[in-house]
C-alpha cells in the first residue's frame, strides 16, 4: 500500500493513490462570505490538478463554484445525488465530468474506486430553497483504502459503511466558535477513530477560516482542534498513527496493514 495525502486547509486535501489524484472539497479562496483565510496561503495552482474531485455536501465552504471552475477540463467531479438541480451554477461547469452518487454507489476513475457513504449533516444549499440533499463521505479504494468523512456527526453505521480502511481524513473543528450536533469536534472525532480503527488518520476542517472580526473570540477553538484530536486519539485508538499536518504539508504512508 502506498498513499500520500496533502492537506491544503479546511476540508481540502489531495490524496495520491498509485497514479490517481483525488481532490476533496476544493476551496481555494482567501475570503468566502463572512469568512477569511486566517492561516496558510491559498493553495498553489497545482493543487487544482486532479483526476477526480469529490464534494461531500452543498454548503458553500465545501461546494465552492469558483474553486471548481479552476479544475482542469476532463476532471471527474463527484457530487451528492440531486446537486445539479439544487445548485444551478454547476451546469456552467461544462469542462468537467459531473457524476452524482448516493450512499452505496460508486464510480471507477483510473486506479481508484470512489464509493459514497452516508454522513450525518444537513447538506442543503442556501438560498436555493428546501433541497435536502444527502451529505456524503467517500471511501477511496486503490492501493490503499482512504475514508474522507466530509462534514458529519457520529452515526451508528459509520464503521459498517466504511469498512476496513488504511487512512481516515476526519473533520475535527469548524470555522467558528460553535459546532452543531452534526459535526465532529476533536473528542467526537476520536470516538469515530475508535470505531473505524484505521492504520493512520489526518485531522482536517479546522485552523483555516474564521469569521471576520472574530480573531480574538475564543481563539483556542481555531488553533487547538488538531493537536487536541491527536492527544485524545492516543487513548481512544492507540493503534492509529495520527499525522497533524500544516497547510501544504504531506505525509506518505507505506505498507499494508
Amino acid at each position: 500500500m502506498g498513499v500520500e495525502v496533502t492537506w491544503w486547509g479546511h476540508a481540502t486535501a489531495t490524496v495520491q493513490d498509485s497514479a490517481t489524484r483525488v481532490l476533496t472539497d476544493p476551496l481555494f479562496a482567501r475570503r468566502l462570505m463572512h469568512l477569511h483565510r486566517r492561516r496558510g496561503a491559498p493553495p498553489p495552482a497545482d493543487a487544482a490538478r486532479a483526476d477526480v474531485a469529490v464534494v461531500s455536501h452543498l454548503h458553500a465552504d465545501h461546494l465552492h463554484l469558483p474553486s471548481l471552475a479552476r479544475l482542469a477540463p476532463g476532471t471527474v467531479l463527484v457530487l451528492p445525488r440531486g446537486a445539479t438541480d439544487a445548485v444551478p451554477g454547476l451546469r456552467r461547469l461544462r469542462h468537467l465530468g459531473l457524476t452524482e452518487l448516493g450512499p452505496g454507489e460508486e464510480i471507477r476513475v483510473k486506479d481508484v474506486t470512489v464509493r459514497a457513504v452516508s454522513a450525518k449533516h444537513d447538506g442543503r444549499r442556501w438560498p436555493y430553497g428546501p433541497h435536502r440533499i444527502q451529505a456524503l463521505g467517500f471511501v477511496l479504494e486503490g492501493e490503499a483504502t482512504t475514508y474522507f468523512a466530509g462534514d458529519t456527526g457520529l452515526f451508528d453505521t459509520m464503521a459498517e459503511e466504511v469498512g476496513a480502511c488504511d487512512l481516515a481524513l476526519l473533520p475535527v473543528g469548524g470555522w467558528g466558535p460553535r459546532l452543531g450536533a452534526e459535526h465532529l469536534d476533536a473528542a467526537k472525532a476520536a470516538q469515530a477513530l475508535r470505531k473505524l480503527a484505521p492504520g493512520a488518520a489526518v485531522p482536517v476542517h479546522y485552523g483555516t477560516y474564521w469569521p471576520i472580526g472574530m480573531d480574538s473570540v475564543r481563539p483556542h477553538e481555531f488553533h487547538a482542534p488538531g493537536e487536541e484530536f491527536a492527544r485524545l486519539a492516543k487513548a481512544a485508538a492507540p493503534g492509529t498513527a495520527v499525522h497533524t499536518l500544516g497547510h501544504g504539508q504531506s505525509v506518505r504512508l507505506e505498507g499494508a496493514r
